[in-house]
């Protein structure tokens, strides 16, 4: 498909710089097969029904932005996907000063050296020390604000509490998976008293989910891999929501694509514990969620397609307009959308 067919302007004014607080005051968009209605999240336990099920990723992010030197020239690291105790896939800044060998100095003390470039774009880079990396990380990374609200605004104390899930325990994320910001136990404690559950997995987004799409048509893009998991009891737990007649929600479309990956043809949820490219765009039939509560995406990117594919791309365009129109906030601090397609 031709990638423009995904296009839209957005107002710069537009894109959120600060969460909202608290966190379950942000508004969303519904749509509920061919309804819309402009609610909050708040309203969400009214939006769902008895045995539904949301599901959320439960990684953490760490601190993966990291500012160093090669000599006299200032370098810009964002760890992208781990490769080994030490190692890391990284995207650089100033690429062109760095080749393989060289040391980057960082802050801290904190020293690592440069790898072989890469398919994706970057390169692979390697701690020094006897240091595990976390502890590296914590001393001289930031966190790794998307590049839309980090090119407006510095990375502050307050990042590392905004930029985090009430969900997170499994660190190894450079991205946060952002549909899940919205939440706080007092919502969650809503949503079991109408009688819809949650469930955990593991992806650890990396920061190819910022990428944007080169290629003029949706077959020629190279989907970057992300690591993800999901244990026997939740895939047990899962098929069993379905078999009684609940939905899967995804809660971001980190959930979504794994639950997708982790399921055959069949529909059946299956263990997961590998690396997934999968990339969906509109044609693509789904065969584990029932919805996906997510927030407002990139115009041209890999999720705006996805959420295309969910509801259909005039659709989406449609709701998208109706969100700039009445000042809905965009990208990772932003509002939030309930997406449940019609079935049948």
């Amino acid at each position: 498909m031709r990638v423009d067919l995904f296009d839209f302007d957005l107002p710069p004014e537009r894109i959120a710089l600060r969460p909202a607080s608290p966190r379950d005051a942000a508004r969303m968009l519904v749509l509920d097969g061919n309804e819309m209605r402009d609610m909050s999240v708040r309203d969400l336990p009214g939006q769902l029904r008895p045995g539904d099920c949301l599901v959320f990723n439960d990684t953490r992010v760490i601190p993966a932005q990291l500012e160093g030197r090669r000599g006299e020239a200032r370098i810009g690291v964002t760890l992208h996907k781990r490769l080994g105790p030490r190692d890391w896939q990284v995207f650089v800044r100033n690429a062109k000063r760095v080749r393989s060998g060289d040391l980057i100095d960082f802050a801290a003390g904190v020293q690592a050296r440069a790898g072989e470039r890469d398919a994706d774009g970057g390169m692979s880079l390697s701690f020094l020390g006897d240091e595990p990396v976390e502890i590296l990380l914590e001393r001289a990374g930031q966190m790794p604000l998307p590049p839309y609200i980090a090119s407006k605004r510095a990375t502050d104390a307050r990042d590392r509490d905004d930029y985090q899930t009430m969900f997170a325990r499994e660190a190894g994320a450079v991205a946060a998976p952002t549909a899940a910001l919205h939440f706080t136990p007092a919502l969650l404690a809503a949503l079991e008293e109408v009688g819809v559950g949650h469930a955990l997995l593991t992806l650890h987004v990396g920061a190819g989910t910022f990428l944007p799409v080169k290629a003029d048509d949706t077959q020629d893009h190279l989907m970057h891999a992300e690591w993800g998991r999901i244990d026997a009891a939740t895939a047990e737990e899962l098929n069993a929501v379905r078999a009684s007649g609940g939905r899967l929600i995804a809660v971001g479309t980190t959930s979504l694509r794994l639950l997708e990956s982790a399921t055959g043809e069949d529909g059946i949820i299956r263990p997961f514990a590998d690396e997934t490219r999968i990339f969906i765009t509109p044609g693509y039939r789904f065969r584990a969620i029932d919805g996906l509560m997510t927030n407002f995406h990139l115009p041209r990117s890999t999720l705006f397609m996805l959420v295309s594919a969910l509801m259909g791309t005039e659709r989406m365009q449609a709701a998208y307009a109706h969100a700039i129109r009445e000042g809905y906030r965009f990208y990772s601090y932003g509002d939030a959308s309930l997406l449940l397609p019609r079935r049948g």
